[in-house]
C-alpha cells in the first residue's frame, strides 16, 4: 500500500483503499459460537464485527447474517440455511480474499493508469520474473502444490533454451557437436496437466462433487495414478510426486475446499450494497467475471458461486505466463540457498550440490565449455571485420572474407567452426578481432578529426572575415538610419512645439480677449446705466430748480431732502445694477446650456428619423415586389384563359373567328399596354362578342383589366369566378395601400394616432401573406375547374375536325 502515496491517486481513493486494508484485517478477528448440537453458529458481536462493517460501509446485522447463514433457491421460495462452523470460517476467510484480490487488481491497474503505460507502449519491454525454488515444508497443501507446478513449468522452459535450442541450433548449422544428456521433467508435467487423469482434471471433477471429501480425492488418485513413475500414494490422504528438484509429499486436507474457494451470491450481494464505492466495485468485477465463465455467449445469469476452480484459473494463468516467455529471449539467474538454517558465511556443501545438479547448472557449465556461445553469421562478420584485410576482397562472397579474416589474424581452427549460415567461436576469440577492429577505427577516427578540424578551422576564419566585413557595412547602415531617424524626430519635436506654442498664445490671447470685451461690455452697460440715471436726476433737478426758483422759500428744505437722498442712493442703486447683470450672464449661459442639449436631442431624433425612414423605403420596396409578384401571376392566368378561349373558338367552322386581345399588365400596373404583334384591345367590353358551342352552350369571356371586369358564363348559366378574383385583387390592393399610406402618415408623425406603427406594420404584412396564399390557391383552383369545363368541347371539335380533313 506504500504505491499509494507516489502514484498519482486522488485522495479519496486513498483513504478507500487504507479502509478496504483495515476491513480485511478486522475480518479475521471475527469469532462465531455453537448455538445448537448440529454444530450451527452465529457471528459474535465483537468489536470486529463492527469495525469492518463500518469500514465496509454496511450494517452490523447484515453482515452477521451473511457470515452466518446462507439463501437457497427451491423453486420460488428462498430458503435460509444455517451454517457450520467450518463454513462459516470458510465464508469468512472467502470474503476478505475476495476483498484482497481486489484490492490487489484495483492498486495495479490505478498503478499503470499513473504511469500512462497505455500512451507510451512501444512494442518493446524487459520484464523480471522473480521465483525461487520449491517450497517444501512438513506440511505442505494446496499453495505448494500450485507454486511447485508452476516451476515444472519454468524448469522446463529453462531446460528447452539452455539445452534443447542450443544443440538443436548446432545440429542444424552443420557442425561438429556430441548431445549432452539433461534431465527432462516432461514427465511430471503430463502428471500434472494430463486429461482427464491428470492431477488438475482429477481435482476439478472431484470438486465438482457435492459429498466429496479429501480422502475421497486421495483415493481415486491412488487409483489412476498409481501407475506413474514420478506418483506414490501414501496413506492418510497423502501422496508423493518426483520433482526434478526431489520427492515432496502433499497432503490433501483442505484441497477441495480452497481449490472451489466459494464466494455465495449472498456475500456478493452484501457488497453491492455497501456505501463505499470499492466494495460495490469489487462485487461488480465478481459478477461480471463469473457471468463471461458461466455464459460464453455473454448471456445474464444469477450466479451462486464461481464456475471455474482455482487450480484451472491457475494453469490459464500459468500458460499465460509462458506464451509471453516465449515470445522474449529470456536470460536465466539461478540462486542458489547456501545453508537451512539462514544464516551468513555458512555453506552446506551437499544441500549446494544438490541444488547445482536438481537445476541442471552442471549440464550449462559443460555446454558452455564445450559449445559456441559467440555466433555471427557470415555476412555480419564480414562487414564488421572485412576492412582489416591488406587486400581489396569485396568482390567475393562472405564466407571467403570471413574465412580469409580468420586466417589472416591466426584464430586457431579448434577454437571455431564454420556453419552453414553463421561462424561459432569459443569464449574469448573474438577479443582479438575486436581489438584489431578499434585499433583500426582509432586510427580512422583521428585522421577523420585532424581533417574535420582543418576544415572546420578554415570555414571558421573565412566565415569571420565574412561577418566582420558584413557588420561594418550593418552597423554603418545602421548608424546612418538612426541619426536620419533622429533628425526627423528633431524637427517634428521642434515642429510640434511651434504649433503647441501657437495654440496656447492664441487660446490665451483669445481668452483675455473675451474676458475684456465682457469686462467692457459690463462697464460700458454700467456708465450707461449711470449716466442715464444721472441725466435723470439732472432734468428732475432741473425741474425742481424751476419750482425752487418759482418759490424758493418753500421748497429749499424739500431741495435739500432729495439732494441727501440721492447721494445717499447712488450706491445702492450701483450694487443692485451690478446683481442684475451677474443674474442675467447666468441665465444666459444656462439658456446656452439648454440650447446645446436641445440641439443634442434633435440630432438624435433625426438620426431616428432617418432610420425610420430607410426602414419604410424598404418594407415599401418589399410590398412593390409582393404586389409585382402577384400581378406577374393574374397576367398569367389571363395569358392562359386567352389561349383556351382562343383555342376553343378556332375549332368551330360554323361560327366566324373572332379576335381576342389580353393586357400584358395586371391591375396593379400605373397603365395598360400590349404586347407585340397582338391587336389591340378594344375600348369597352362590348365588343366582345359570344361564341355558341356545338351542344349548343354559350361562353363569354370579357377581358381581364383593371377598367373593365368580365365574366364568364358556363354550360349551367352560372357566372364565371375570374370577374370575381380580379375584383377581390383590386379591393384587396386598395384596402393594403391604405393602411400602407396610414402606417406611414402615423410614422412619420402626421397622424396624431397613438398606435404603434411597427407592430400594426408586423400585423399588416402577416395579413398580406395569408391572403396572398389564399389568392394563389383560388386562382389555381379557377384555372384548373375552366380547363375542366372546356376538355370535352375541345375533344368533339378536334374529332370532327380531324374527321373533316380525312374527307
Amino acid at each position: 500500500m506504500q504505491a499509494l502515496d507516489t502514484v498519482q491517486i486522488p485522495k479519496e481513493d486513498q483513504d478507500n483503499a487504507f479502509a478496504m486494508l483495515a476491513a480485511i484485517l478486522w475480518l479475521g478477528n471475527i469469532d462465531f459460537s455453537v448455538i445448537d448440537n448440529e454444530n450451527h453458529v452465529e457471528v459474535v458481536l465483537s468489536e470486529g464485527v463492527t469495525n469492518a462493517a463500518n469500514l465496509l460501509g454496511c450494517n452490523v446485522p447484515d453482515l452477521m447474517l451473511a457470515l452466518s447463514t446462507r439463501k437457497i433457491r427451491a423453486g420460488n421460495d428462498d430458503i435460509v440455511q444455517k451454517l457450520t462452523l467450518p463454513q462459516a470460517i470458510d465464508t469468512r476467510d472467502a470474503l476478505a480474499k475476495s476483498i484482497y484480490a481486489g484490492l490487489f487488481d484495483w492498486l495495479v491497474e490505478q498503478i499503470n493508469n499513473s504511469f500512462q503505460t497505455k500512451k507510451c507502449h512501444t512494442g518493446r519491454s524487459i520484464n523480471i520474473l522473480d521465483i525461487y525454488g520449491f517450497e517444501s515444508f512438513q506440511k505442505n497443501s494446496f499453495e505448494q502444490f500450485c507454486i511447485n507446478y508452476a516451476n515444472e513449468r519454468l524448469q522446463q522452459h529453462f531446460n528447452r533454451h539452455l539445452f534443447k535450442l542450443e544443440q538443436e541450433e548446432y545440429i542444424e548449422d552443420g557442425i561438429d557437436w556430441t548431445n549432452v544428456e539433461f534431465v527432462d521433467n516432461t514427465g511430471c508435467l503430463n502428471l500434472f496437466e494430463k486429461k482427464p487423469l491428470g492431477l488438475l482434471s482429477l481435482l476439478d471433477e472431484e470438486s465438482t462433487f457435492p459429498k466429496a471429501t479429501d480422502l475421497t480425492f486421495a483415493n481415486k488418485l491412488k487409483q489412476h495414478l498409481t501407475g506413474s513413475p514420478c506418483f506414490k500414494g501414501e496413506r492418510g490422504g497423502a501422496f508423493r510426486i518426483c520433482h526434478y528438484a526431489g520427492e515432496v509429499m502433499y497432503d490433501t486436507s483442505g484441497f477441495l475446499e480452497k481449490n472451489r474457494d466459494p464466494l455465495h451470491s449472498d456475500t456478493i450481494q452484501l457488497l453491492l450494497s455497501c456505501s463505499c464505492q470499492l466494495s460495490q466495485l469489487f462485487a461488480t468485477n465478481v459478477l461480471h467475471q463469473s457471468q463471461k465463465e458461466s455464459n460464453p455467449l455473454g448471456q445474464p445469469s444469477k450466479v451462486d458461486s464461481q464456475k471455474q476452480s482455482i487450480g484451472t484459473k491457475f494453469k490459464g494463468q500459468l500458460f499465460k505466463l509462458m506464451q509471453r516467455l516465449e515470445n522474449t529471449t529470456p536470460h536465466f539467474i539461478r540462486c542458489i540457498t547456501p545453508n537451512g538454517k539462514q544464516l551468513p558465511g555458512m555453506y552446506q556443501h551437499d544441500l549446494v550440490l544438490e541444488q547445482l545438479r536438481y537445476c541442471g547448472i552442471l549440464e550449462v557449465v559443460r555446454i558452455s565449455r564445450s559449445g559456441y556461445p559467440t555466433r555471427v553469421r557470415h555476412q555480419q562478420f564480414a562487414e564488421r571485420y572485412g576492412f582489416l584485410l591488406s587486400e581489396n576482397l569485396a568482390s567475393q562472397d562472405p564466407l571467403s572474407v570471413s574465412v580469409r579474416v580468420l586466417q589472416q589474424f591466426n584464430v586457431p581452427p579448434e577454437m571455431y567452426q564454420v556453419g552453414y549460415t553463421k561462424l561459432f567461436f569459443r569464449t574469448g576469440q573474438v577479443a582479438a578481432l575486436e581489438d584489431a577492429r578499434n585499433c583500426a577505427l582509432q586510427g580512422i577516427l583521428w585522421i577523420q578529426k585532424n581533417f574535420r578540424g582543418h576544415q572546420a578551422r578554415c570555414y571558421y576564419q573565412a566565415l569571420k572575415k565574412g561577418v566582420t566585413t558584413l557588420q561594418s557595412f550593418v552597423r554603418g547602415e545602421k548608424s546612418r538610419c538612426e541619426f536620419k531617424v533622429l533628425i526627423k524626430r528633431w524637427r517634428a519635436a521642434v515642429l510640434i512645439q511651434k504649433h503647441v506654442r501657437h495654440r496656447i498664445a492664441r487660446t490665451m490671447f483669445d481668452d483675455q480677449q473675451k474676458n475684456i470685451v465682457l469686462l467692457q461690455s459690463v462697464i460700458r452697460g454700467w456708465l450707461v446705466r449711470s449716466n442715464f440715471v444721472v441725466m435723470n436726476k439732472r432734468e428732475m433737478s432741473k425741474l425742481d430748480h424751476v419750482k425752487a426758483n418759482s418759490d424758493p422759500d418753500k421748497n429749499l428744505p424739500e431741495m435739500k431732502g432729495t439732494n441727501k437722498e440721492h447721494s445717499q442712493a447712488h450706491p445702492s442703486a450701483l450694487a443692485e445694477l451690478r446683481r442684475r447683470v451677474l443674474k442675467a450672464e447666468a441665465a444666459w449661459r444656462e439658456k446656452e446650456e439648454e440650447n446645446a442639449i436641445l440641439k443634442q436631442q434633435l440630432q438624435h431624433y433625426e438620426m431616428r428619423w432617418s432610420e425610420y425612414e430607410a426602414k419604410m423605403k424598404s418594407m415599401e420596396e418589399i410590398w412593390q415586389k409582393q404586389l409585382t409578384s402577384l400581378q406577374v401571376s393574374l397576367a398569367a392566368a389571363k395569358k392562359s384563359l386567352a389561349a383556351d378561349d382562343l383555342a376553343s373558338q378556332q375549332g368551330r367552322l360554323d361560327i366566324s373567328p373572332l379576335q381576342y386581345s389580353y393586357d400584358s399588365e395586371d391591375t396593379m400596373s400605373a397603365g395598360t399596354h400590349t404586347p407585340e404583334g397582338t391587336p389591340a384591345k378594344p375600348s369597352h367590353a362590348s365588343d366582345a362578342g359570344p361564341v355558341r358551342n356545338s351542344n349548343g352552350t354559350q361562353s363569354a369571356v370579357s377581358h381581364l383589366d383593371a377598367s373593365d371586369a368580365g365574366f364568364v358564363r358556363n354550360s349551367d348559366g352560372t357566372h364565371g369566378a375570374v370577374s370575381h378574383l380580379v375584383k377581390e385583387f383590386e379591393l384587396q390592393r386598395q384596402v393594403f395601400e391604405d393602411d400602407a399610406r396610414f402606417l406611414l402618415k402615423v410614422k412619420s408623425g402626421q397622424s396624431g394616432s397613438s398606435i404603434n406603427p411597427d407592430e400594426e406594420l408586423h400585423k399588416l404584412k402577416a395579413r398580406f401573406v395569408t391572403w396572398k396564399k389564399d389568392y394563389k390557391v383560388r386562382l389555381r383552383e379557377t384555372k384548373i375547374a375552366l380547363h375542366k369545363l372546356g376538355s370535352p368541347e375541345e375533344r368533339t371539335r378536334k374529332r370532327w375536325w380531324g374527321n373533316w380533313s380525312t374527307k
